[in-house]
């Protein structure tokens, strides 16, 4: 499995590098972890009606410099923008001996002993997909630290993962994250303050732990540059 770390990358672009690393999968090839940054957009998922929870006015969105794009993932409305560590695994689920769903539970363990090692502590909701946390630390109440939305075609993944690192949160004032109203969203930044990890030491925890969790053999992360 290679890692090719894509710096940062406008979010159809990376769509488009995911395509053609599907299609090389899916012939034999050698799956990805695909880590990268986006500019700010809001995506969200094939589900009938969704864009509804894109809150904000287009005038709004636009002086934010925030693109929309409606992506072909499972899920609901979500942000993606800097400070964000998004990660696409392109693995083929019959090679790890999962089933979607066991995938799914396998990235949110991944992402919990991810932010383990790096000095937060967080849990499964059962009520939402996605990794969560106390938000302030004991209040008992749940944020969700990171989202997850994936498609599974011919057998391969696509789309992932997004871990708040040192997002700016207000961005998600602009839409109802995740389809779920009354839900809060934070960050290892606004967990942590200046204990907050560098990106690099973030993208090796989560690089690392996936590979435990997927039960595959992960190499040296590699700048796609």
């Amino acid at each position: 499995m290679r890692v090719e770390d894509l710096g940062t990358m406008r979010y159809r672009e990376a769509w488009a590098l995911q395509e053609r690393a599907h299609a090389e999968v899916v012939a034999g090839g050698e799956e990805r972890l695909l880590l990268v940054e986006h500019p700010p957009v809001i995506t969200f998922g094939r589900r009938p009606g969704v864009e509804r929870n894109v809150v904000a006015p287009p005038e709004a969105l636009e002086r934010r410099g925030v693109e929309v794009v409606p992506s072909d993932r499972g899920g609901d409305v979500t942000f993606h923008g800097p400070g964000q560590l998004v990660v696409y695994p392109i693995i083929r689920l019959n090679d790890h001996r999962l089933s979607v769903g066991g995938y799914v539970r396998a990235l949110e363990r991944s992402v919990i002993e991810a932010l383990r090692e790096l000095g937060a502590s967080a849990r499964k909701d059962d009520c939402a997909v996605g990794v969560w946390t106390e938000d302030p630390p004991g209040s008992g109440t749940l944020a969700k630290i990171c989202a997850i939305g994936v498609r599974v075609r011919r057998g391969v993944t696509l789309h992932g993962l997004a871990l708040n690192v040192t997002t700016d949160l207000t961005f998600f004032d602009l839409i109802i994250p995740c389809g779920l109203v009354g839900r809060a969203v934070t960050s290892l930044q606004k967990l942590l303050g200046p204990r907050v990890p560098e990106m690099t030491a973030v993208k090796r925890a989560l690089t690392e732990s996936l590979a435990s969790g997927l039960s595959g053999i992960v190499a040296p992360v590699a700048s796609a540059t």
